[in-house]
């Protein structure tokens, strides 16, 4: 049976999460296999890159799953995207390697954290960013995030989804501001459960002056879970791109 590989982007407000609920609960897992379960008539499993959170947004998120089709992949496409809500789409769809699995063939995964730094709350922007009123201080933030290149433990900020290797290789870890927006990228080889958005949360007291950049470092090298800075919440967590051996 052939099998798929699908770039997706959504929404993930009205979720909990990308991974299929016992519970039932809306997920995007869910609403996938929905809508090409209805083309196919029988079940299809999806399986993702990512595993996002409740509330996590995607842009780059690449799933794949098996499916006999006799019209062709535009037409796969267009049909999978009627049959799905608004908030998530297949922005490009191609037949792969019987062999492909996005999580395990996954070389890199990039992810960017939106803070909407600014006086006064957007209604707007509630529900893809993380409102910070006081003024955060970016120089300091990206001295922070400095000392987190290269291949470490980052057992302060996450727990491993199975065993017990803490250690990732960040490839990016950089700041960016545009206007009243804060704008963390990060690149990995892999993220730890909660990672990005317990650096996020660690980082964000540096610029607002709770901590120190000596103090981030302390907590990072620690390698203490209970060191981390609260994590961010969701709402302002993108997932990407998901990068492969072949790109």
């Amino acid at each position: 049976m052939p099998r798929y590989k699908a770039l997706i982007e959504y929404d993930g407000t009205a979720y909990y999460g990308f991974q299929r609920q016992i519970e039932e609960q809306p997920t995007i897992q869910g609403e996938l296999e929905k809508a090409i379960t209805h083309l196919a008539q029988q079940p299809v499993r999806v399986t993702g890159a990512g595993r996002t959170d409740s509330g996590v947004h995607a842009l780059g998120q690449v799933i794949s799953f098996d499916l006999t089709w006799r019209h062709g992949v535009e037409a796969l496409q267009r049909a999978i995207n009627a049959n799905l809500p608004a908030d998530i789409v297949i922005l490009q769809l191609d037949q792969a390697s019987p062999t492909f699995h996005p999580r395990f063939d996954a070389r890199r995964r990039s992810y960017a954290y939106h803070i909407f730094n600014a006086p006064v709350r957007s209604p707007v922007r509630r529900f893809q960013s993380w409102h910070v009123r006081h003024p955060l201080n970016v120089d300091r933030m990206n001295q922070a995030a400095s000392v987190l290149l290269g291949q470490h433990d980052f057992g302060t900020f996450g727990q491993p989804p199975v065993g017990e290797n803490r250690v990732r290789e960040l490839f990016r870890a950089e700041w960016v501001r545009d206007r009243d927006l804060l704008i963390f990228y990060v690149e990995a080889n892999a993220f730890l459960y909660r990672m990005v958005r317990s650096l996020v949360g660690s980082m964000k007291l540096v610029g607002d002056g709770s901590w120190t950049v000596e103090d981030f470092v302390a907590a990072f090298r620690s390698c203490d879970r209970s060191r981390s800075g609260t994590a961010a919440p969701p709402q302002g967590l993108y997932l990407t791109s998901v990068t492969y051996g072949d790109e």
